[in-house]
């Protein structure tokens, strides 16, 4: 993978090209608007970024053309990681650019942000990138879907696994924010819970290149897992100079949500045995595959979908049937509701419900990142372990203390 150094003048490159993905055409009775909010020039740009915005193309394209009448636009924004330039650009879209639903939003701060201006202007949250589990939790939301996965889901899934595979004592190195306390927090239920120890922890900041001070503590811990609650291109980092300073030869290292865009750029020789937490992995059977052939051709850097970004595509779609459902976009809410009465089923996810709490229901796959020699191709990266089932997989409603749902 490139270094995301760059990417802020592709990012520009792609605003002005994609920014609006075509325009209104005479006799089209519905359109609907759909804002992409991401990070397109920062330590999350290759993440979601560009990849987010080609995922909602497909999806708005492959709804027109299941249903001729119906228009959708998509818009697309950098929110550079910070709440306040990504809440001015969510209530210009909602006051003055008939944006209907914002989706994607990665960062956890902005996302809550973003769900609070939603829901007061009665328009709909897709959560792929936001990975926070208060959206569905404490300061959950009617108007919000998450559809992705949540720090809940990943560090008690990575944590039991783990564990279970003779990686009883952690040490965390986290970004200091919300959701890398979160992830932290999550993950050491888990590990506890299942009979490790976590022996310490230390905090960096976003967007960090220097890993070094933080690798010597865990080095010095005598853990045996080093925990990263990171993402994005600072999990990148952390990998590699992990690598560097040999701490892959004595500790393992779990990746709470590194996915294959993280393996990509560090190589498999830096990432192999990791194990991975995820819903979707482009290789699984046919549909995820022509959807990542079709993603792939359109990529500037001819990338395969991630996870957030597949997400992306699946709540975007299942957002506008919903909203052909219910007769427009005006109503956020009534959409939202929708979309929770109608199972979604996409090639991407499969059978996915919406639970009440906007907590989108799938099963989780553990993947182990393959040796070297066991890789057939460029992307060829992943290997299926175990099938956590839904049901398993996410916190349960009633511990989630949703203000709005009725036990």
């Amino acid at each position: 993978m490139k270094s995301i150094r760059g990417a802020t003048a592709l990012a520009a490159a792609w605003a002005i090209g994609c920014a609006m993905i075509g325009s209104a055409r005479a006799g089209e009775t519905h359109t609907v608007t759909v804002g992409v909010l991401n990070d397109m020039s920062g330590v999350y740009a290759d993440f979601q970024g560009i990849g987010s915005v080609i995922s909602a193309q497909l999806a708005a394209e492959d709804f027109e053309a299941a249903n001729p009448g119906w228009h959708v636009r998509v818009l697309s924004g950098d929110h550079q990681n910070k709440p306040d330039a990504g809440a001015a650009i969510a209530r210009r879209w909602l006051d003055e650019d008939g944006v209907d639903a914002i989706a994607d939003v990665p960062n956890s701060a902005v996302a809550l942000a973003i769900s609070t201006i939603v829901r007061e202007k009665n328009r709909a949250l897709l959560a792929s990138g936001a990975g926070t589990a208060a959206l569905t939790g404490a300061q959950c939301s009617p108007n919000t879907v998450q559809w992705t996965y949540d720090t809940w889901e990943l560090g008690h899934s990575m944590g039991r696994a783990v564990v279970a595979s003779g990686g009883k004592r952690w040490f965390f190195v986290t970004a200091d924010y919300t959701f890398g306390t979160a992830l932290q927090k999550s993950t050491t239920e888990a590990v506890q819970a299942a009979g490790g120890t976590v022996l310490g922890s230390t905090r960096h900041p976003l967007g960090a290149s220097d890993f070094s001070s933080y690798l010597l503590q865990a080095q010095a811990s005598g853990a045996d897992v080093l925990g990263l609650a990171d993402a994005g291109g600072d999990t990148d980092n952390a990998m590699k100079q992990a690598s560097e300073f040999g701490l892959t030869k004595t500790m393992r290292i779990a990746g709470i949500i590194a996915n294959i865009g993280n393996i990509h750029g560090v190589g498999l020789a830096n990432a192999q045995g990791m194990l991975v937490a995820t819903p979707f992995y482009w290789d699984m059977n046919n549909g995820t595959r022509a959807f990542a052939q079709r993603y792939g051709a359109r990529h500037p850097r001819h990338q395969m979908p991630n996870d957030m970004q597949a997400g992306v595509y699946a709540v975007t779609l299942h957002y506008l049937k919903a909203v052909k459902q219910v007769g427009g976009a005006s109503d956020g809410r009534a959409v939202v509701d929708a979309m929770k009465r109608m199972p979604a089923d996409d090639p991407l996810f499969g059978r996915t419900v919406i639970r009440v709490d906007g907590r989108a229901l799938h099963p989780i796959y553990l993947m182990q990142t393959k040796a070297p020699a066991e890789s057939h191709g460029e992307w060829d990266l992943l290997k299926e372990v175990a099938v956590v089932p839904a049901e398993q997989a996410f916190r349960k409603l009633a511990d989630g203390h949703c203000p709005f749902v009725t036990q």
